[in-house]
């Protein structure tokens, strides 16, 4: 049993198919990349497995349970971290509270043992802060702990909205373009980065990204959208090469602006 199942999901915004009837899986351990040309519906797609859309048809699985119908603060307690496209952090606060902002899923003890500072509010709080120095050590952001993330560098801050995402131990870590804004030193680091958390968080990684390079060089596998359907399914190289994908990337109009 696959980890994620996404079965002919379907997303309709009035009269326009963002999402046509999409199916693929991504296993346990597995980095899986999610292509395709702007307007493909990799986005769309996202929401839908973060709760954010309901697809009109179709069923996404995860670990084996239905989380199509699930509202999207569920998404955390089941083991589903995300970070997005457009930066989704608090900015006025330090990197060390954004990172700890993403701890909430992991809460026990409730409002009154909280209130009350009873022993084990005061356990729990530990070890969320052994966790947040862990990442911070991780993602190189030691140094930037308790400064006010709007001070940083955009690819720090990317960083950081990966920390406070990996904060809650999900098996299943949605990046949604985390490529965006970087320089190619960056890209490189950031290749390295999504390898060693799949291997010490033994967790699988869907990547939506247009840098080509970065996921055919970090992807298990990868599936490729256009115009909401799904053209390809395969290893890197099988999809590299498919007829389907060099058209949809290289072909005129459109699609030839946005490769």
């Amino acid at each position: 049993m696959a980890l994620l199942e996404v079965r002919d999901v379907a997303v309709r915004f009035g009269g326009v198919t963002a999402v046509a009837g999409v199916s693929f899986d991504v296993e346990e351990r597995q980095i899986c990349g999610l292509i395709g040309p702007n307007g493909a519906g990799k986005t769309t797609l996202f929401n839908c497995i973060n709760g954010i859309y309901r697809p009109n048809e179709g069923e996404i699985r995860f670990a084996g349970r239905p989380i199509t119908a699930l509202p999207r603060h569920r998404m955390a307690g089941l083991g589903i971290g995300r970070t997005f496209q457009n930066l989704a952090l608090f900015r006025s606060m330090t990197v060390r509270d954004n990172v700890l902002a993403g701890a909430h899923a992991l809460g026990r003890t409730g409002f009154l043992a909280s209130a009350l500072r009873l022993p084990a509010v005061r356990q729990e709080e530990a070890a969320m802060e052994d966790r947040a120095r862990g990442l911070l050590a991780l993602l190189d952001l030691e140094a930037v702990a308790e400064t006010p993330v709007a001070a940083l560098p955009f690819g720090t801050q990317k960083r950081v909205e990966m920390a406070r995402a990996l904060i809650g131990g999900p098996k299943l870590l949605l990046l949604d373009e985390p490529a965006g804004g970087l320089n190619h030193e960056e890209v490189d680091g950031l290749a390295g980065l999504l390898v060693d958390i799949r291997r010490q968080f033994d967790l699988s990684i869907l990547l939506v990204e247009h840098h080509m390079n970065l996921v055919m060089r970090v992807s298990d596998k990868v599936v490729a959208l256009d115009f909401g359907r799904k053209i390809a399914d395969g290893t890197p190289e099988e999809v590299r090469s498919d007829p389907e994908v060099i058209r949809a990337y290289l072909g005129g109009g459109e699609h030839a602006r946005a490769a």
